[in-house]
């Protein structure tokens, strides 16, 4: 229900709050008790107590809400917030009561992709928010009837400047478990490795956590690429998921060697193939001495 303290102004565009082109003559600006106001279902982006909200929360006290948030009715009860849950939790904080809305009824779709474009151009999100938001519209406009899988793409990154590439990275994304993407968060897994890693089912994905875990070692790019085609082969297993990752990625060895300086060390009459002989020999004898028993580098 509606406070019946509510305050209400009459706004002549949508554009005076937003700055967007969509005509909405006639809505209303209602204030609504906080305690009326419910999170929007499975919403992607995090609200931090942290020193921007803080400075919301200054700007609050100051100046009150300057843009209302969106809100639509909840099933329980009360009103579910579309956009405007950082401005909703700073409300909270500077002490307040009531928040200042516009009640807007859509179907959840409709509401996905509002919540999504509202949110998605900040600079502090994510790359497992991202993925999460993009999910939650490219399902909501497929069953708007969107047309195909790359137009919706880039459908979906228009309001935040991303190519429709780079919004199926994102999405790829939200295949990862919840650690692997953690992981990604944290820019210790890049995001290109990421994707190849979507593709490994549920169980493969736990046992590179695992290995991780247990080696302190992140794939690269091309080992995440090999991890991937064994999963498509059906032939990987925890066993190979850690020989993947121990395994260095080495590039061939040139070595060039002064034949002046290899010919000080045979007699002058030594042909070039006695020569060639006596060193694969003695190379030979110390392969199966030392270089059989002592590892070059690589550690387990």
């Amino acid at each position: 229900m509606k406070s019946k303290s509510a305050k209400k102004v009459k706004l002549t565009s949508f554009d005076d709050l937003f700055g967007v082109d969509e005509a909405a003559a006639g809505e209303i600006v209602t204030s609504i008790p906080l305690s009326q106001l419910h999170t929007f279902k499975d919403h992607p982006f995090r609200v931090l107590d942290d020193e921007k909200m803080q400075e919301t929360v200054e700007s609050i006290k100051q100046y009150g809400v300057l843009v209302p948030g969106i809100v639509r009715s909840h099933l329980d009860g009360g009103y579910e917030v579309i956009a405007g849950h950082r401005r909703w939790r700073a409300c909270e904080l500077a002490g307040l009561e009531e928040m200042p809305v516009i009640i807007r009824e859509m179907d959840d779709d409709t509401a996905v992709v509002l919540m999504v474009d509202t949110n998605i151009q900040r600079e502090d999100i994510l790359p497992s928010e991202k993925a999460k938001a993009y999910q939650m519209k490219y399902e909501a406009m497929k069953h708007q009837g969107s047309k195909g899988e790359r137009y919706t793409a880039d459908a979906i990154g228009e309001t935040a400047g991303d190519s429709g590439r780079t919004v199926q990275r994102y999405i790829r994304l939200s295949k990862l478990v919840t650690e692997l993407l953690d992981y990604v968060d944290k820019n210790k897994i890049p995001m290109v490795v990421g994707e190849k890693l979507s593709y490994l089912k549920t169980e493969e994905q736990i046992w590179v956590v695992d290995a991780i875990s247990n080696s302190s070692i992140f794939p690269s790019k091309t080992q995440a690429e090999q991890l991937k085609e064994d999963s498509e082969a059906g032939k990987l297993t925890e066993g190979n998921v850690y020989a993947v990752l121990v395994k260095k990625e080495t590039e061939p060895v040139n070595v060039t060697i002064s034949a002046k300086k290899i010919r000080n060390y045979f007699p002058m009459e030594y042909s070039k193939e006695q020569i060639e002989d006596v060193i694969y020999t003695l190379l030979e004898e110390w392969k199966q001495k030392e270089g059989g028993t002592k590892d070059a580098g690589i550690t387990v």
